[in-house]
């Protein structure tokens, strides 16, 4: 009885998060994709007045009641004097006529996404010296293991890439929200990888169970891909479904 007890306790701990985005959050359940915000949210600066070479890394709650659940995550650049961003991500239903879900072209770097607003996870900022980090992003992007593949649970999707790229541009020091699932899969069936901050270790089985030490994400614990966590350096709590309650 105690660990029928215990076992129902922790599926509830764990989907209490996301039912309360459900019934609580900004979410859009009844609305239409095709019609959906995709404008600007007037976040990232405007590339024709900032000649500065900037990188972003973007987070928005994804579409209808998966977004009580996840985020979708995308990176943004521009190099020194460049008038345009170029947006890098993976976006699903891509698949579904023949693309690659694997997408690198100019685009708008702050879009809603359907209706969200994206908050900024990271940003690297500086002079023409940043050129050369962008173009190791770009090196980087292009060897993403699953440009072709796409699953929502428990991946490879949006945050696997993210993911991906941050463990291998330690410089952005991104700590993925705990929202981002897929985060924790990890590439090629590997069982031991950097933390996507690269400031600790991971462990994961598939993405589906794990954990993270890092001083960046601090201790974070993956079952069934959703997150619980502590952040002792920001004095943060990490929760599925809600992410991250910080006081800092």
């Amino acid at each position: 009885m105690k660990w029928l007890f215990y076992s129902l306790f922790g599926f509830w701990l764990l989907l209490a998060g996301p039912i309360s985005m459900l019934l609580f959050g900004d979410l859009n359940l009844e609305g239409n994709w095709q019609t959906a915000n995709r404008r600007s949210a007037n976040i990232a600066p405007d590339p024709h007045t900032t000649p500065e070479a900037i990188i972003q890394v973007y987070s928005a709650r994804t579409w209808s009641w998966r977004g009580a659940f996840a985020v979708h995550t995308w990176i943004a650049a521009k190099r020194s004097h460049e008038t345009a961003y170029t947006v890098y991500q993976v976006v699903g239903w891509r698949q579904y006529s023949g693309r690659p879900v694997l997408q690198m072209e100019q685009d708008i770097p702050d879009r809603h996404w359907f209706g969200q607003k994206p908050t900024v996870l990271a940003e690297v900022r500086g002079d023409a010296s940043l050129d050369s980090l962008i173009s190791r992003l770009e090196s980087i992007v292009q060897t993403y293991p699953y440009p072709w593949e796409y699953r929502m649970w428990p991946g490879p999707n949006s945050n696997t890439f993210t993911a991906f790229v941050a463990r291998q541009m330690p410089e952005l020091k991104l700590d993925l929200p705990p929202t981002a699932i897929g985060k924790d899969y990890l590439p090629n069936g590997s069982i031991v990888a950097l933390a996507p901050s690269g400031t600790g270790v991971q462990l994961s089985l598939y993405g589906l169970f794990g954990v993270i030490l890092s001083i960046e994400e601090g201790i974070e614990l993956n079952v069934l891909s959703l997150t619980l966590g502590i952040d002792p350096l920001d004095l943060a709590l990490k929760l599925p479904g809600i992410g991250r309650i910080g006081w800092r």
